[in-house]
């Protein structure tokens, strides 16, 4: 994604799916966004796994160290286009 920033994204429920097409920026410890500071980046991380999770982590500053060291990043896109299966086209 560094080298091509483009990206589709696909979410599928059962036979319905959506596909959203758009520009992704990463965030992370090797890539900190523009205007970003790294504990802003580490806040973003944390919000992120605590929406993956569907909850937080006790140890935060545990966690902060672990994704460091496994280069962790979230996937930040900025949606082009959105379309689905034909059922689902009045719903986006």
């Amino acid at each position: 994604m560094r080298v091509r920033p483009r990206v589709t994204v696909v979410f599928r429920s059962g036979w319905d799916w959506v596909a959203v097409e758009g520009h992704a920026e990463l965030a992370g410890p090797d890539d900190v966004l523009e205007g970003w500071k790294v504990p802003d980046v580490a806040r973003l991380l944390r919000e992120v796994y605590a929406a993956a999770v569907g909850g937080s982590q006790e140890d935060w500053t545990g966690l902060d160290d672990v994704m460091a060291a496994e280069g962790h990043s979230a996937v930040l896109i900025t949606p082009m286009r959105a379309y689905s299966n034909p059922e689902q086209q009045d719903r986006i």
